[in-house]
């Protein structure tokens, strides 16, 4: 697996009214995942539909959507070995009172629909989910330094 996979991320509203946008970066950045994209957006009702169009059937969508389109969110492209895998883990369920200390969810939420953070679910949706939120100019390609430190130069 190569270590330059990518992945999303969305801090949530209730992520940065609770003040823990610094608190999610560092999670990542702890676990060696390069920042390659980071902006504070306002997602539209268009934006919302379309990023949650697996969802717009069920009965909780139009709270999902009241609260993804009430505040700013910060979006976010890291990279890193596996990404996708090693966020979600980082994240942990999306039911947060199923996570376990330790996750960003587990510390943080006790919610399922307030829970923080969006992460995608599969390298096939973080694709996706990168062109969404980010034009191809909005993401850097740098060396990261410690990455000599991350890994081992055969990974």
């Amino acid at each position: 697996m190569a270590i330059n996979d990518r992945t999303l991320i969305l801090i949530k509203p209730d992520g940065i009214q609770r003040l823990l946008v610094g608190e999610v970066i560092s999670s990542l950045e702890k676990k060696g995942l390069k920042i390659v994209g980071m902006k504070m957006i306002h997602v539209d009702k268009a934006l919302a539909k379309e990023h949650y169009s697996h969802l717009v059937s069920k009965p909780f969508y139009p709270d999902l959507e009241k609260f993804i389109t009430s505040y700013p969110v910060v979006a976010m492209v890291v990279e890193g070995k596996e990404a996708v895998d090693v966020v979600r883990l980082l994240c942990g369920p999306t039911n947060a009172t199923k996570a376990e200390g330790g996750t960003i969810r587990g510390d943080f939420s006790n919610s399922t629909s307030r829970n923080i953070i969006h992460a995608s679910d599969t390298e096939e949706s973080a694709e996706k989910e990168i062109k969404r939120f980010f034009k191809s100019s909005e993401l850097f390609d740098y060396k990261l330094v410690a990455q000599d430190f991350l890994y081992a130069s055969d990974e």
